[in-house]
């Protein structure tokens, strides 16, 4: 029950917030652009120029409602690393236990950069902002090798090769190479790595229980059938 409600809290996370996202960009006035501006600039509570690290102009009306989803995505992350899997997911061992600390401590600073925006206090949001793609990618990077054995190896090699992604474009985006992407888009190369993940790990291990449940039902289900029809040859005799 505790890994289902790990795997759920993953799930619902990510989908709230990019479900968030496109409801709070879809109320600026001017056009928001995934290249042009940052996923924080959502969450901005004035409309003002924002001149650094590229100029644009911020308005963004649901804020609040933005800056709410990272705070949800945050604690929901938090709960589902403490959670999710156990032996299901995770290996025995120092290599999982860190993995699940960082991507705590990821949700933790979802939640920090939530309740500080960039334009209300800035060093805390920025400093969320690179824990958050730090610590969050090691965490994928390390998971690629924390995962269980009987996990499906095209899910742990697409672990480690997410986490070197976005590992490399978190580099990128520091140093303002943006490879055409613009700085909005390597950004979300830095950060959406992560979300893709959980997502995916979150309704992998629903789908995989339910499925489990279903094979474990069946023989049960079949016994039983079997037991009714014996009594009831029995009675006919």
């Amino acid at each position: 029950m505790k890994a289902r409600i790990g795997y759920g809290a993953w799930t619902v996370g990510v989908v709230q917030f990019l479900a968030v996202h496109v409801i709070a960009e879809s109320a600026w006035a001017r056009p928001y652009s995934w290249a042009q501006n940052n996923i924080s600039d959502l969450g901005n509570a004035h409309c003002a120029l924002q001149p650094e690290p590229e100029p644009r102009y911020i308005c963004s009306p649901e804020h609040g409602l933005m800056n709410g989803s990272f705070i949800a995505l945050g604690t929901l992350l938090v709960v589902g690393a403490a959670l999710a899997g156990g032996g299901a997911l995770w290996r025995r061992g120092r290599t999982a236990a860190v993995t699940r600390v960082l991507l705590a401590g990821a949700g933790v600073v979802f939640v920090l950069a939530g309740l500080a925006p960039a334009d209300v206090n800035e060093n805390q949001h920025v400093l969320g902002a690179l824990l958050i793609m730090g610590a969050g990618n090691i965490g994928l990077l390390l998971a690629g090798f924390g995962l269980a054995g009987h996990v499906p190896a095209p899910l742990r090699r697409a672990t480690g090769l997410l986490g070197i992604a976005a590992i490399a474009a978190l580099g990128l985006f520091l140093a303002q190479r943006y490879l055409g992407l613009g700085m909005g888009g390597m950004e979300r190369v830095a950060v959406f790595p992560l979300l893709a993940w959980t997502l995916t790990v979150g309704l992998h291990g629903l789908t995989r229980r339910a499925a489990t449940r279903v094979q474990d039902a069946g023989p049960t289900d079949a016994s039983h059938g079997r037991l009714a029809a014996d009594d009831a040859l029995t009675r006919d005799r």
